[in-house]
């Protein structure tokens, strides 16, 4: 018994982690609602980094930016933010296993589709009217890609009896309430 016990618990500590790296990327919530670019660059004064905030802050940019549903990660130094805010070490670690990188000294620019794949990876600077050009050529079906939709209430049902007019019996009872969020 105590063997069995023993191999569970190692069997669990080994494969725990694993599986919640999968599902602890900030990458997860954004599946189907925005497009994730992500900067990963090796410092804050980096030039490519520097020159796409830039561009990514004057109006037509930032208006076509929010047209196509998109958000801006960036990864300095495993340290990162989602459109300014930081994110906590987990989530910029899970982010980076995410996309598979490996080591580099150069900034890469990586958009994702709202499908949750990547649709272009760039090593160093480039343009934002290119990354807008990218993602109006992408396939109709995931252009038009959106989340889930939530599960639909369910309806109060009525008793039998009550609609008859009659008292309800000991197996009718009131339908139980759904959550409110």
């Amino acid at each position: 018994m105590f063997m069995r016990s023993l191999t569970l618990i190692t069997a669990l500590a080994f494969a725990g982690p694993l599986l919640a790296a999968d599902s602890d990327s900030p990458l997860n919530q954004d599946r189907g609602r925005s497009r994730p670019l992500i900067v990963i660059a090796p410092s804050t004064v980096d030039p490519t980094l520097v020159s796409l905030k830039k561009a990514l802050a004057e109006p037509d940019n930032r208006k076509a930016f929010d047209e196509r549903n998109m958000v801006l990660y960036t990864v300095i130094n495993t340290i990162g933010q989602r459109n300014g805010k930081d994110l906590d070490a987990q989530s910029t670690m899970a982010l980076i296993r995410e996309l598979k990188l490996g080591a580099g000294a150069q900034t890469k620019i990586i958009l994702v589709g709202k499908d949750g794949e990547k649709k272009m990876e760039h090593a160093g600077a480039i343009e934002p009217k290119e990354l807008f050009n990218t993602i109006d050529q992408l396939p109709a079906t995931e252009k038009q890609a959106s989340a889930p939709p939530p599960p639909a209430a369910v309806p109060e049902a009525k008793p039998a009896a009550a609609e008859k007019g009659g008292k309800p019996g000991k197996g009718a009872a009131a339908a139980p309430k759904g959550l409110d969020d």
